[in-house]
Protein backbone atom coordinates (compact mmCIF):
# COMPACT_ATOMS: atom_id res chain seq x y z
CA UNK A 1 0.00 0.00 0.00
CA UNK A 2 1.33 3.22 -1.12
CA UNK A 3 1.75 6.01 1.64
CA UNK A 4 -1.19 7.97 -0.06
CA UNK A 5 -3.41 5.05 -0.19
CA UNK A 6 -2.17 3.76 3.56
CA UNK A 7 -3.33 7.65 4.46
CA UNK A 8 -6.71 7.50 2.66
CA UNK A 9 -7.26 3.94 4.15
CA UNK A 10 -7.03 5.46 7.22
CA UNK A 11 -9.10 8.26 6.95
CA UNK A 12 -11.79 6.11 5.35
CA UNK A 13 -11.60 3.60 8.52
CA UNK A 14 -11.84 6.53 10.69
CA UNK A 15 -14.65 7.92 9.39
CA UNK A 16 -16.12 4.97 9.57
CA UNK A 17 -15.82 4.40 13.72
CA UNK A 18 -17.26 8.00 13.47
CA UNK A 19 -20.18 7.05 11.56
CA UNK A 20 -20.84 3.92 14.14
CA UNK A 21 -20.55 6.93 17.00
CA UNK A 22 -22.80 9.06 15.05
CA UNK A 23 -25.37 6.56 14.68
CA UNK A 24 -25.86 5.89 18.41
CA UNK A 25 -25.68 9.53 19.65
CA UNK A 26 -27.46 10.62 16.91
CA UNK A 27 -30.57 7.92 17.34
CA UNK A 28 -30.06 9.31 20.99
CA UNK A 29 -30.49 12.79 20.80
CA UNK A 30 -33.44 12.44 18.11
CA UNK A 31 -35.27 10.64 20.83
CA UNK A 32 -34.49 13.44 22.69
CA UNK A 33 -35.42 16.16 20.60
CA UNK A 34 -37.26 14.76 17.61
CA UNK A 35 -35.63 13.31 14.58
CA UNK A 36 -36.63 16.34 12.50
CA UNK A 37 -34.74 18.77 15.28
CA UNK A 38 -31.96 16.89 15.54
CA UNK A 39 -30.95 16.51 11.96
CA UNK A 40 -31.18 20.46 11.93
CA UNK A 41 -29.19 21.19 14.61
CA UNK A 42 -26.72 18.71 13.51
CA UNK A 43 -26.53 20.54 9.73
CA UNK A 44 -26.62 23.98 11.49
CA UNK A 45 -23.78 22.76 13.70
CA UNK A 46 -22.21 21.03 10.69
CA UNK A 47 -22.39 24.39 8.56
CA UNK A 48 -20.61 26.31 11.33
CA UNK A 49 -17.76 23.98 11.31
CA UNK A 50 -17.28 23.58 7.69
CA UNK A 51 -17.41 27.57 7.79
CA UNK A 52 -14.46 27.79 10.52
CA UNK A 53 -12.27 24.92 8.64
CA UNK A 54 -12.91 26.55 5.25
CA UNK A 55 -11.74 30.17 6.81
CA UNK A 56 -9.03 28.62 8.61
CA UNK A 57 -7.71 26.44 5.67
CA UNK A 58 -7.77 28.93 3.08
CA UNK A 59 -7.24 31.59 4.52
CA UNK A 60 -10.73 33.07 3.47
CA UNK A 61 -13.59 31.67 1.60
CA UNK A 62 -11.18 30.10 -1.15
CA UNK A 63 -13.65 28.91 -4.01
CA UNK A 64 -16.22 28.55 -2.75
CA UNK A 65 -18.39 30.94 -5.52
CA UNK A 66 -17.09 27.78 -7.82
CA UNK A 67 -19.71 25.79 -6.75
CA UNK A 68 -22.43 27.86 -8.75
CA UNK A 69 -20.71 26.71 -11.50
CA UNK A 70 -20.63 22.95 -11.03
CA UNK A 71 -23.43 20.89 -12.62
CA UNK A 72 -26.10 20.94 -10.45
CA UNK A 73 -26.27 16.95 -10.26
CA UNK A 74 -22.95 17.00 -8.05
CA UNK A 75 -24.94 18.92 -5.34
CA UNK A 76 -27.40 16.02 -4.59
CA UNK A 77 -23.78 14.27 -2.40
CA UNK A 78 -24.83 17.11 0.06
CA UNK A 79 -28.60 16.65 0.22
CA UNK A 80 -27.49 12.53 0.49
CA UNK A 81 -25.30 13.39 3.18
CA UNK A 82 -28.92 14.92 4.90
CA UNK A 83 -30.59 11.45 4.21
CA UNK A 84 -27.82 9.70 5.69
CA UNK A 85 -27.73 11.85 9.04
CA UNK A 86 -32.08 11.60 8.93
CA UNK A 87 -32.06 8.01 8.18
CA UNK A 88 -29.43 6.86 11.47
CA UNK A 89 -31.26 9.39 13.71
CA UNK A 90 -34.57 7.65 13.12
CA UNK A 91 -33.59 4.57 12.64
CA UNK A 92 -30.87 3.45 15.65
CA UNK A 93 -33.46 3.41 18.19
CA UNK A 94 -35.87 1.10 16.34
CA UNK A 95 -33.10 -1.42 15.13
CA UNK A 96 -30.28 -0.67 16.92
CA UNK A 97 -26.59 1.16 15.98
CA UNK A 98 -25.19 -2.78 14.53
CA UNK A 99 -27.68 -3.27 12.25
CA UNK A 100 -27.67 0.38 11.00
CA UNK A 101 -24.59 0.49 10.79
CA UNK A 102 -24.66 -3.03 9.11
CA UNK A 103 -27.24 -2.13 6.34
CA UNK A 104 -25.80 1.57 5.87
CA UNK A 105 -22.50 -0.12 4.77
CA UNK A 106 -23.99 -3.11 2.99
CA UNK A 107 -26.28 -0.55 1.42
CA UNK A 108 -22.78 1.49 0.11
CA UNK A 109 -20.33 -1.19 -0.73
CA UNK A 110 -23.05 -2.67 -3.22
CA UNK A 111 -23.55 1.06 -4.93
CA UNK A 112 -20.27 1.55 -4.87
CA UNK A 113 -19.75 -1.76 -6.89
CA UNK A 114 -22.12 -0.52 -9.51
CA UNK A 115 -20.45 3.12 -9.27
CA UNK A 116 -16.69 1.39 -9.86
CA UNK A 117 -18.24 -1.46 -12.21
CA UNK A 118 -20.34 0.97 -14.68
CA UNK A 119 -17.49 3.76 -14.00
CA UNK A 120 -20.92 6.41 -12.59
CA UNK A 121 -19.92 9.97 -11.93
CA UNK A 122 -16.98 10.15 -14.27
CA UNK A 123 -14.88 7.67 -12.44
CA UNK A 124 -12.50 4.66 -13.60
CA UNK A 125 -14.45 1.67 -14.10
CA UNK A 126 -13.07 -1.61 -11.81
CA UNK A 127 -14.08 -4.60 -12.61
CA UNK A 128 -16.60 -6.63 -10.45
CA UNK A 129 -14.45 -9.60 -9.92
CA UNK A 130 -15.64 -12.96 -7.42
CA UNK A 131 -13.74 -11.77 -4.66
CA UNK A 132 -15.93 -8.17 -4.84
CA UNK A 133 -19.17 -10.18 -4.97
CA UNK A 134 -18.60 -12.90 -2.61
CA UNK A 135 -17.53 -9.88 -0.11
CA UNK A 136 -21.14 -7.64 -0.80
CA UNK A 137 -22.87 -10.94 -0.34
CA UNK A 138 -21.26 -11.66 2.81
CA UNK A 139 -21.40 -8.14 4.24
CA UNK A 140 -25.36 -8.45 3.10
CA UNK A 141 -25.79 -11.82 4.59
CA UNK A 142 -23.95 -10.15 7.92
CA UNK A 143 -26.13 -7.08 7.39
CA UNK A 144 -29.28 -9.17 7.67
CA UNK A 145 -28.29 -11.15 10.96
CA UNK A 146 -27.47 -7.95 12.51
CA UNK A 147 -31.47 -7.50 12.15
CA UNK A 148 -31.85 -10.50 15.02
CA UNK A 149 -32.18 -9.60 18.45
Amino acid sequence: MSGGTGVAATLALSAGFAGSVQAALMGRFGERVGSVEALTWALLLSVGVATIVLLVARHGLGDIGEVWSTPRWMWAGALLGTFVVFTITVTTPRIGTTATIGLLVAGQLAMGAIIDRYGLFGFDRIALTWPRVLGIALLAAGAALTLRR
